[in-house]
C-alpha cells in the first residue's frame, strides 16, 4: 500500500490530459467542418445565381447583349449598363426595361436581399460580384460568373471576374461560371 500511494491521482490526470487532447481535437474538426459548410454553401448559393441569370437572358432572348453591355462586353453588378437602342437596334421598350429590372434584381440578389436578418441582409455570398460576358458575338455566347470571397486561400481563379475586390490576397476569390448559347428563334 505504501508503494502504491499517490498512483490514483497520477492516473487520474493522465486521463484528463488525454481527455483534453481529444477535446482539442474536436473543437479543431468541428471549426474546420463549419468552414467547409459554409463555403458549400457560398459555392450552392453561387450556382443558383448563375442560373437566375441563365433563365433570364433566355427568357429575353431578343435582346440579349443588353445583357452585357454591348459597347464592353462586359456588365458587373457593381456597374449596371442601361439597355438602350444603341446596343440593340430592334429591342423594344418592354425588353429593354425587362433588362434593367433583370440586372437591377440581380445585383440586389448578389447583395444578398433574399434573406433579411433584421435590416441585414444575410442571403448571398461574402462580396459578391457578377459578370456577364459575351465572348462570342457571331456566335451569341456568354459567360455568366459569380466572384465572392472564401474564408481560406486557395488557388487564385483564371477568371477575371471580382479580381482585386477582395484585398490584396487574390487566393481568397472563388468563382463560378457557365456559358450559353442564345438561340436564334427567327431563323
Amino acid at each position: 500500500m505504501k508503494h502504491q500511494r499517490g498512483m490514483l491521482m497520477i492516473e487520474v490526470l493522465i486521463s484528463i490530459f488525454i481527455a483534453a487532447i481529444a477535446l482539442l481535437g474536436m473543437i479543431g474538426l468541428s471549426m474546420k467542418s463549419s468552414h467547409n459548410q459554409m463555403e458549400s454553401f457560398q459555392r450552392v448559393q453561387a450556382l443558383t445565381l448563375v442560373q437566375d441569370m441563365v433563365s433570364r437572358m433566355n427568357a429575353n432572348r431578343q435582346v440579349a447583349a443588353c445583357y452585357s453591355d454591348g459597347a464592353t462586353g462586359t456588365v458587373t453588378t457593381q456597374t449596371l449598363p442601361s439597355c438602350t437602342v444603341n446596343i440593340v437596334a430592334t429591342s423594344t421598350a418592354a425588353q429593354q426595361a425587362m433588362v434593367n429590372a433583370d440586372l437591377a434584381a440581380w445585383q440586389s440578389e448578389l447583395r444578398g436581399a433574399s434573406e433579411v436578418n433584421g435590416t441585414t441582409n444575410v442571403g448571398a455570398m461574402i462580396g459578391a460580384t457578377g459578370c456577364i460576358a459575351q465572348t462570342d458575338p457571331v456566335n451569341n455566347i456568354y459567360r455568366i460568373t459569380v466572384a465572392w470571397q472564401g474564408l481560406t486561400s486557395t488557388v487564385a481563379p483564371t477568371l477575371t471576374c471580382g479580381k482585386g475586390n477582395f484585398g490584396t490576397n487574390d487566393a481568397l476569390r472563388r468563382a463560378v461560371s457557365v456559358k450559353i448559347q442564345i438561340g436564334n428563334l427567327t431563323s
